[in-house]
């Protein structure tokens, strides 16, 4: 089974490098799946129902979330109706719409979990991820032959725990946010696939998929200055998963760092 998971799209450049590059992809790895984080894709922050449904005409078969799916008050009028966008798991459960999990199929293929969840190490408070994790993998149990983890987090070593917690129970735990992929994709020992950030599908020439200028300033001045995301080149962060159909073991877990 050959997962592509991409990194957070950014804003109109990463949708672009998105509808280019994907196809290219599809050919060369023969991709069962298609994952990718979206909480940036509209305007980089949140996401609409229309940009939504521009990432799944593109090919994309789940979108997840992260700290910024709420930033589009459109997110509240679909986000309840539609299974095939998720946010993290760990927020309260009886008050925030959506769902933390989402399963995909495919004919002839074993059925897909993607669980989606959000660190709290310089981040807002939230739940547990880790006793989330529990909850949530006991209530997929039997209704998903494989799962992968989107662990949405800053700390490198929250993410580093997580993957150590869920070694061998899921398929791949792939770290997410810091719009910096790392260069540490590994197999843990117990066959699940790790890596620490994916990084981001976006403006290349940017800092952290916006123009340049606005974090510039605010960080010279230390006042508030619009960000805005122009155009140029852009870059396409992923990784391709193989996983054993049968058990669920991770085979191997490749980088992908293109400029285009």
């Amino acid at each position: 089974m050959h997962i592509l998971f991409i990194g957070d799209i950014v804003g109109k450049p990463g949708r672009d490098c998105l509808k280019y590059y994907l196809p290219l992809l599809k050919k060369k790895h023969n991709l069962d799946f298609i994952i990718a984080n979206g909480e940036n894709a509209a305007g980089g922050a949140g996401m609409t129902e229309k940009i939504f449904s521009e990432l799944r005409n593109t090919g994309v078969d789940l979108v997840t979330g992260g700290n910024h799916i709420w930033d589009q008050k459109d997110i509240f009028d679909f986000i309840d109706g539609e299974p095939r966008m998720v946010r993290p798991a760990n927020y309260p459960v009886e008050t925030t719409p959506g769902r933390g999990s989402g399963i995909i199929e495919r004919k002839g293929r074993k059925k897909l979990a993607v669980l989606n969840l959000i660190g709290r190490v310089f981040m807002k408070p939230v739940d547990c991820p880790f006793r989330t994790a529990d909850r949530e993998l006991a209530l997929l149990k039997g209704k998903a032959d494989h799962i992968i983890v989107d662990f949405h987090a800053e700390a490198t070593s929250e993410k580093q725990a997580m993957g150590w917690y869920l070694d061998g129970q899921v398929s791949a735990v792939l770290g997410t946010h810091s719009h910096v992929q790392t260069a540490d994709q590994r197999i843990l020992p117990n066959k699940t696939a790790y890596i620490t950030d994916v990084g981001m599908t976006g403006l290349y020439d940017s800092i952290l998929g916006v123009d340049k200028s606005g974090p510039l300033k605010r960080f010279l001045s230390q006042l508030p200055h619009r960000l805005s995301i122009s155009d140029g080149r852009k870059l396409f962060n992923a990784v391709v998963i193989d996983i054993d159909e049968e058990s669920g073991k991770a085979v191997s877990i490749e980088r992908i760092f293109e400029i285009i």
